[in-house]
């Protein structure tokens, strides 16, 4: 039973950090563009920014994926298969949420940005 558990620990984490490292890269990666935008391709402000909002969704992600780490007993190879599509399934859905909220306040700098060059040249 307590080999099951540690089967169970032993598929979930290296599953989730991939998930959460290949997320990660990819939303950062194409991130920069908005950032650069929203600082006026000031690089000096705007890739230090990208990068420690790329620091906190992985502290965000690693530490919810640790959070629900935790498990009941475990018997039977049918319960390690359910216990996992349900924790993976589960941060799956968790990490997409977190990829739009970081992609709304993407978007939403991009606006805040843009009025207030419109609000300058309009006075």
């Amino acid at each position: 039973m307590e080999n099951h558990i540690v089967i169970t620990y032993l598929t979930y984490l290296p599953i989730v950090l991939l998930m959460t490292f290949l997320v990660a890269k990819i939303l950062f990666k194409n991130s920069i563009i908005f950032i650069l935008d929203i600082f006026k391709g000031r690089k000096e402000i705007a890739i230090p920014t990208n990068r420690l909002l790329e620091i906190g969704f992985y502290l965000l992600n690693v530490g919810t994926a640790l959070l629900i780490l935790k498990t009941k007993a475990i018997e039977t190879t049918q319960q390690i298969v359910e216990i996992l599509s349900l924790k993976i399934g589960g941060f799956s859905i968790y990490l997409g949420v977190m990829l739009f909220a970081y992609m709304f306040l993407f978007f939403r700098g991009k606006k805040k940005s843009n009025q207030r060059v419109r609000n300058l040249v309009k006075s």
